[in-house]
C-alpha cells in the first residue's frame, strides 16, 4: 500500500528529556537519541546560542508524536 514505510519526524512522548526533540530524531534516523543530546550539547560549548536556538527551532517546528 501506498504510505507504508513513510517515517514521519514526531517529537517523543516517551524517550524524552526536555521535549522529546532527541527522542524523536533518534527514532527518524534509527539511532540511539544520546548522539543527538551529545550534538545539542556539544553546540552549546560556544556560547550556548547555536545549540540552544537549534533545539528551540525543533522544539517548535517538529510536532508531537500522536497518542
Amino acid at each position: 500500500m501506498m504510505g507504508e514505510g513513510i517515517r514521519a519526524l514526531r517529537r517523543s512522548r516517551h524517550d524524552r528529556v526536555v521535549a522529546g526533540v532527541c527522542g524523536g530524531l533518534g527514532r527518524f534516523f534509527g539511532i540511539n537519541p544520546w548522539w543527538f543530546r551529545l550534538a545539542f550539547l556539544i553546540a552549546l560549548i560556544p556560547g550556548g546560542v547555536p545549540g540552544v536556538g537549534a533545539y528551540l527551532l525543533a522544539w517548535i517546528i517538529i510536532p508531537k508524536e500522536r497518542r
